[in-house]
């Protein structure tokens, strides 16, 4: 699991960064929402630990949390902070934040976060796909290309769901209709009529016709 920590306190950041490798982790450290800027356009962490003061200033952190957001980056970020006012909290947390952690902390504390987060991000891993411009949640049916969703039919969403789950394999008209269309199992101009469907809302290369049938083309 990759880390990002923005820390503008070496004391602070030391040991968190050498506690997290420890048990692991692969962390990047930087001191302002600036260099975290260019992390996060460069190679997106797993997770992202964010000091509300930073070097840019008093509401650095909140600010940088906005944009990473705005921006559609969707890994869980813990808040860290030297105020413990509820209100503070609270922002924090609407803004997009998965937790909050007040300084001083105990490095152990911060651990068991970091580890709760990550079986999260687990956990939705297995029940998604991500490949190019394609997000596919098998859970909620939830279709996003090039991060916007978009709304599926029944059939369309089963043949993509097909080609998804297995997206190094070469799907056979016959397999395909026995798998979607059961009931309409002598009809393969059906696979090319939802094939064609599925080019246009999504992409051209979201399926790909090759030798022998159908693949996820992304």
């Amino acid at each position: 699991m990759t880390v990002l920590l923005v820390e503008d306190e070496e004391a602070i950041a030391t040991p968190i960064v050498s506690g997290l490798e420890r048990h692991g982790y692969t962390v990047t450290w930087v001191q302002s929402s600036n260099e975290a800027d260019a992390v996060l356009l460069e190679q997106p962490p797993d997770l992202l630990i964010l000091d509300v003061y930073l070097l840019d200033g008093e509401e650095a952190g909140f600010e940088l949390l906005d944009r990473v957001r705005e921006a559609g980056f969707t890994m869980p970020v813990i808040m860290l902070t030297a105020r413990d006012a509820l209100a503070d909290r609270v922002e924090g947390l609407e803004m997009g934040a998965d937790d909050y952690l007040s300084k001083p902390f105990a490095f152990a504390e911060l651990l068991a976060r970091v580890r709760a987060l990550q079986r999260r991000v687990s956990q939705t891993k297995e029940n998604q796909l991500e490949r190019g411009p394609l997000t596919l949640d098998f859970a909620t049916r939830d279709v996003r290309w090039h991060g916007e969703s978009v709304p599926l039919t029944g059939k369309e969403y089963a043949l993509l769901e097909l080609l998804a789950r297995n997206p190094e394999r070469i799907f056979s008209v016959e397999t395909i209709l026995e798998r979607v269309w059961s009931e309409e199992a002598d009809n393969p101009n059906l696979i090319r009529v939802y094939v064609y469907h599925l080019r246009k809302k999504l992409g051209e290369e979201v399926v790909e016709k090759v030798s022998g049938g159908y693949r996820l083309g992304v």
